[in-house]
């Protein structure tokens, strides 16, 4: 830390830097336009937020010209690597379980000083956005089936109109995609399928957490994309296999931790293929909602930090189409959530297994 001695709090830009940033990261919010499959502020809005310097702080996992990954903070179109403002951390797996709140705060005065401390940005066409987790330290939980309007579409499949209780399980993930990384699209599956969902961060390890009892264990929040193989998921009694293919988890394109994501249950959440609109709700549709979950799925159960859950899908998914419009080669999806971004991904030609 020994360079906070030399910061000092100031906030500078061009509009030609907030152009640029405009482009390159996507960034959410209340969006007027739609530039091909990504929604986005106005450009004029955009430059009026980065002006004004109160953009959202955001966490990334990118690679810029260099062998190894390193995490990186973007805030007011400047990303900076962590490394650079003095903080040394493996991964984003280690800054999420041990780095506490004060260091978050810190880390927000560094990077709104770092222009006057002589520490120059990433620039982001010299930059790749990972998943900001890539390698995810176990499984992914997930939740099955917590907005209505995706329970009644898929009622021809399965009903579960009348669940009592939450539907949880899991998927594997040996790497996850990141930003615009290329999805596989495998010659034994016939039925690709995207689902945007809002995904969940621990901080802490928790076991029967109580909200309103026991501290937020959330670090943060991220857009997951839970493609899948929907003929070899209902091969099988169990989803696990048709959701776990390799590549069929996107994440990101950042974390925003808990103190800067707001009212998470009061946001906008869409994905979009080719341009057109087949998702849109708001979580404050979910049937539970992320501390009901996490009390649910924690008795008698341990979540370590680190653990990432996907919180379920609204309507909209190409299975509760009457007729199914699947992914095919070239397609391209964005996933999107209010303050935290939009994820682009592609459908890559046929590949073997």
């Amino acid at each position: 830390m020994i360079i906070a001695e030399k910061l000092k709090f100031s906030i500078a830009g061009t509009e030609s830097a907030a152009k640029q940033a405009y482009d390159f990261f996507a960034w959410p919010a209340d969006c007027d336009t739609i530039r091909g499959v990504t929604c986005r502020f106005s450009i004029d809005y955009w430059i009026k937020q980065y002006v004004r310097g109160d953009l959202i702080l955001r966490l990334y996992t990118i690679e810029n010209g260099e062998k190894s990954s390193q995490i990186a903070v973007e805030k007011a179109g400047r990303l900076y690597c962590l490394r650079d403002l003095g903080l040394q951390f493996e991964n984003m797996n280690a800054l999420i379980c041990h780095a506490d709140l004060s260091v978050m705060q810190q880390l927000n005065c560094f990077v709104n000083a770092a222009t006057d401390a002589g520490i120059h940005s990433v620039l982001p066409e010299e930059t790749r956005i990972l998943a900001p987790i890539e390698y995810p330290l176990q499984d992914v939980l997930c939740v099955g089936l917590n907005y209505t309007e995706h329970i009644e579409e898929t009622k021809q499949v399965e009903d579960f109109s009348r669940k009592e209780a939450t539907v949880f399980f899991s998927k594997r993930v040996s790497r996850a995609l990141g930003m615009h990384a290329e999805i596989p699209d495998y010659d034994f599956v016939d039925s690709l399928d995207y689902e945007v969902e809002l995904g969940v961060i621990l901080g802490k390890s928790i076991k029967d957490y109580k909200a309103g009892r026991d501290p937020d264990p959330v670090f943060g929040y991220t857009v997951i994309n839970d493609l899948s193989a929907r003929n070899v998921q209902f091969r099988h009694k169990q989803w696990y296999r048709g959701k776990s293919l390799d590549g069929y988890t996107s994440m990101g394109p950042c974390i925003v931790t808990v103190d800067e994501a707001g009212d998470v249950q009061n946001l906008e959440i869409s994905c979009s293929v080719n341009g057109q609109l087949r998702q849109h709700s708001n979580t404050r549709m979910m049937m539970s909602g992320v501390q009901a979950l996490l009390e649910e799925v924690s008795q008698g159960m341990t979540l370590k930090a680190g653990t990432v859950m996907a919180t379920g899908t609204p309507g909209g998914v190409a299975l509760g189409m009457a007729a199914p419009q699947y992914l095919r080669p070239g397609d391209t999806v964005a996933c999107r959530i209010e303050r935290i971004g939009t994820l682009v991904n592609r459908v890559q030609a046929k590949c073997k297994p």
